[in-house]
């Protein structure tokens, strides 16, 4: 089964790749030839992963999926929020969007930092049917990075239940947790039954 993945981040791909098996061939949009620009300016997550699949449909006849997910932290009202990616900027980089994070709660006691990864996916079918699913992984926020793993935000998220981030997790028990594995198991469940 063919699926076009709207984004350019091989990360992204992986993670996908990694929960859905083999049975699925993943290709980014850019593996495809889809080269334009999605201005994501929806005000929820499950906005923007609807305005992201929404724009490959008039390139593509395959299956189409797109995420977005990010970080809401209970002591900032829920920020970064659908502004993850760019909560330093609009060119910010990891590094930068995380120094932002840790001196937002440099004040914040450890009981407070609260947070959730959430990721929602949409998906587009090619007769145009759209499905939406929802994961979430509860955690805190620590005061220092911790591991060299995953991307974003993952070497300050500590998950509930465990001592540590993301970012020391293997990929392997990452992506059995994860926000975006919870939303994949979802899509997947969905595939196995049409």
């Amino acid at each position: 089964m063919k699926i076009i993945i709207a984004t350019g981040n091989n990360h992204k791909k992986s993670e996908i790749k990694g929960v859905l098996g083999e049975n699925f061939s993943l290709f980014t949009m850019k593996e495809v030839g889809i080269n334009i620009e999605i201005i994501e300016d929806g005000i929820t997550f499950e906005d923007n992963a609807l305005i992201k699949a929404r724009a490959l449909r008039n390139h593509t006849k395959e299956i189409i999926i797109a995420d977005d997910s990010g970080l809401s932290v209970e002591a900032l009202s829920g920020q970064p929020g659908v502004y993850s990616a760019r909560y330093a900027g609009e060119t910010a980089t990891d590094e930068e969007n995380n120094a932002k994070l840790l001196d937002e709660l440099s004040k914040v006691p450890d009981k407070k930092r609260n947070a959730t990864f959430v990721c929602v996916i949409a998906m587009i079918m090619p007769n145009g049917q759209e499905y939406v699913f929802r994961g979430e992984c509860k955690g805190f926020i620590g005061f220092q990075y911790q591991g060299n793993g995953g991307f974003g935000y993952d070497p300050l998220f500590i998950v509930d239940g465990t001592e540590q981030t993301f970012a020391q997790m293997s990929t392997l028990d990452k992506n059995t947790i994860s926000h975006r594995a919870k939303a994949l198991a979802k899509l997947k469940e969905a595939l196995k039954n049409m």
